[in-house]
């Protein structure tokens, strides 16, 4: 299955934190989206992996995404290497983005940044020639570069390239964050307190999403960073 965005996440829920309204708001346009979350998350503090698991199912249905994979990689543990290299490169080879969206580049869990980097550098070397990957048949992929690879913002506030107007998306957004119940503020949750468990970093999510939307002139937006510059056809096309 071909899809236009593929977006990755070192842990299940990094995605809908990070860009969950942009990606509803490319799927109500008609776009067709995956998620690909590299850990189970099964060092998190709260809940299991097997819950993670199933919160990540409930996530991508109110999304409406077409495909989402784990890729079972060691979470906290896992690193930028050519066995990890080569299993990102499969999947991108197998569904063949346009667009890659992967975690930030710099940030406070070691995760984000490490897998920032792998997807980045994997997306570079799935254009090679020369690198051969077998699909789950046993065929050969032909090479595959996305067009652009951008990254979202998490928990730092490192001042985004771009934003993206998910005024029509935020209650999607939301929506989907909350599925994952055993991670976020729920005053009958009685497991330890965690820095994204608190009821301020749940109202913070929509707050950040409001002051983006502010300074860009709408009511709420996600922000983006970029590796290369991006180029429109016109002024015109700046909203």
């Amino acid at each position: 299955m071909k899809v236009d965005i593929l977006a990755f996440g070192a842990h299940p829920d990094d995605v809908e934190l990070g860009c969950a309204g942009t990606l509803a708001k490319e799927i109500a346009n008609g776009k067709k989206v995956g998620i690909i979350d590299l850990t189970r998350g099964e060092l998190g503090t709260r809940g299991t992996m097997e819950t993670r698991h199933f919160e990540a199912k409930e996530a991508a249905k109110i999304l409406g995404v077409s495909v989402r994979e784990n890729m079972k990689f060691a979470d906290g543990f896992f690193v930028n290497d050519k066995q990890h290299q080569l299993e990102i490169i499969k999947k991108i080879r197998t569904y063949q983005p346009e667009i890659v969206i992967c975690n930030a580049f710099d940030d406070r869990h070691i995760d984000h940044a490490k897998g920032s980097k792998l997807v980045s550098d994997a997306c570079f070397l799935s254009g090679l020639l020369k690198i051969t990957t077998h699909d789950d048949s046993g065929n050969i992929q032909k090479p595959w570069r996305p067009k652009q690879v951008y990254q979202y913002m998490q928990w730092k506030n490192i001042e985004p390239h771009f934003v993206v107007d998910i005024s029509d998306f935020i209650d999607t957004k939301m929506a989907s964050v909350l599925a994952y119940k055993t991670q976020f503020y729920d005053q009958n949750n009685n497991e330890p307190e965690t820095p994204i468990s608190s009821k301020n970093f749940l109202e913070n999510i929509k707050y950040r999403a409001s002051d983006l939307g502010r300074l860009a002139g709408v009511a709420y937006a996600e922000g983006f960073y970029v590796e290369r510059y991006v180029a429109v056809n016109s002024l015109f096309d700046l909203k």
